[in-house]
C-alpha cells in the first residue's frame, strides 16, 4: 500500500513514516505540511492508496481538503487530530473519513486500523475482481459449472470483507463464523435453505465434527461446540461495540446506517449505545441474536458473490 501523510508537525510525520515502515504496512510515497498543495491529480499520479491527514493544519486544514478530494479521490483516508469534538468528528466521517484516531499517536492502534483499512482495500479488489471474472462468465452459459465453482471458493472472500466492515476480522471468533459460511455454501448446493435455515446446535455439531474427524471422540466434539460458540459470541459482542461506537460519534456513519439494524435489533444497540455514552450507567445485560447474525451475513455474503444475478 502506498501512504501520503499530511501534518504540520514534523516530527508527528516522522512517527507515522516509521510505523508504517517498520511494521510493513507499506511504502510512505509523499509528505505535506497542510492541505493547499494537495489535489487528486497529485494523489493519483503518486498512486495514493490511503491518505493519513491531520484534522487542524494552518493555511488549510484537514476538513476543507478532504472535502475538495471529494469522490474523486479513490484511496482510504484516516484521520488524526487532539480534536474530540463529536460534530467535528461526525463531519469527517460525513466526508468519507475512514476512520478518526485522536492524538498523541497510540502506536498499537494507529498499528491496528491501518492493517484494518489495508484488509479491507486488499479484500474490496479481490471482491471486484470475483465481480469482473463473473461478468465475463456469465456469457457463456456452458461455464456454468466453472461459475459455482469460482463462486465457492470466493464466498469466504465475501464474508472476510463483510467481517472486516463489521469490526469483528481480527477476532478469534471469525474463524469460526468463515467456517459456517463455509458449511452452508456446501449445505445449499443439494438442498436451497430458503425459510428452512439450519439450527444454530446442527450447525455446530456438523462444524465441530469435522474439525475432530480424526479422533471423532464425542466428548472433544462437545468441548469444541462450546468453545466455538463461545468464540462467536465475544465477536457478535465486538461488532456490536463497534457499530454503536460508531453510531455514538456519527449517526449518519454509512457502516452504522448499513449494517446495525441489519444484523442486531436496533433496541439493543440503542442500549449499547446508552452504555457507552454513559460508563456509570446501569442497565439490563444486551442481548444479541446469533442466528439472526449468522443467517444475515450468509445472506449478505452471497448478494457479494452473486452481484451480478448469477446463482
Amino acid at each position: 500500500m502506498r501512504f501520503f501523510i499530511i501534518d504540520d508537525d514534523q516530527v508527528v510525520r516522522s512517527i507515522l513514516s516509521e510505523i508504517i515502515e517498520d511494521f510493513d504496512l507499506g511504502e510512505v510515497v509523499g509528505e505535506a505540511e497542510n492541505g493547499s498543495t494537495i489535489d487528486c491529480n497529485l494523489l493519483s499520479y503518486k498512486k495514493v492508496d490511503i491518505l493519513i491527514i491531520d484534522l487542524l493544519m494552518p493555511i488549510k486544514d484537514g476538513l476543507n481538503t478532504v472535502k475538495d478530494l471529494g469522490s474523486d479521490f479513490k484511496g482510504k483516508i484516516i484521520m488524526i487530530s487532539q480534536v474530540e469534538n463529536k460534530e467535528m468528528i461526525g463531519n469527517a466521517y460525513a466526508l468519507g473519513v475512514e476512520y478518526y484516531i485522536t492524538k498523541p499517536i497510540n502506536r498499537l492502534e494507529f498499528i491496528g486500523i491501518t492493517q484494518k483499512v489495508v484488509a479491507h482495500m486488499k479484500l474490496q479488489k479481490s471482491i471486484d475482481d470475483i465481480k469482473e471474472t463473473l461478468s465475463v462468465l456469465g456469457t457463456g452459459k456452458q461455464l456454468t459449472k466453472t461459475l459455482s465453482t469460482s463462486s465457492e471458493k470466493n464466498i469466504l472472500t465475501a464474508g472476510q470483507f463483510l467481517l472486516t466492515e463489521l469490526g469483528l476480522i481480527s477476532e478469534s471468533g471469525s474463524k469460526d463464523i468463515l467456517n459456517i459460511l463455509e458449511y452452508l455454501f456446501e449445505l445449499e448446493k443439494d438442498t436451497p435453505l430458503g425459510q428452512e435455515f439450519p439450527s444454530l446446535k446442527n450447525i455446530f455439531i456438523n462444524i465441530a465434527t469435522k474439525k475432530n474427524s480424526v479422533s471423532g471422540n464425542k466428548d472433544d466434539i462437545k468441548k469444541e461446540m462450546k468453545a466455538s460458540e463461545q468464540r462467536i459470541r465475544r465477536a457478535i459482542f465486538q461488532s456490536l461495540n463497534h457499530l454503536a461506537s460508531l453510531g455514538l460519534t456519527d449517526y449518519s456513519n454509512h457502516k452504522f446506517e448499513e449494517y446495525a439494524s441489519k444484523y442486531f435489533h436496533f433496541a439493543e444497540v440503542r442500549k449499547k449505545m446508552m452504555e457507552l455514552a454513559n460508563d456509570d450507567l446501569c442497565m439490563s445485560p444486551t442481548r444479541i441474536n446469533i442466528k439472526k447474525f449468522i443467517k444475515t451475513l450468509y445472506i449478505e455474503a452471497k448478494k457479494q458473490v452473486f452481484s451480478n444475478d448469477i446463482y
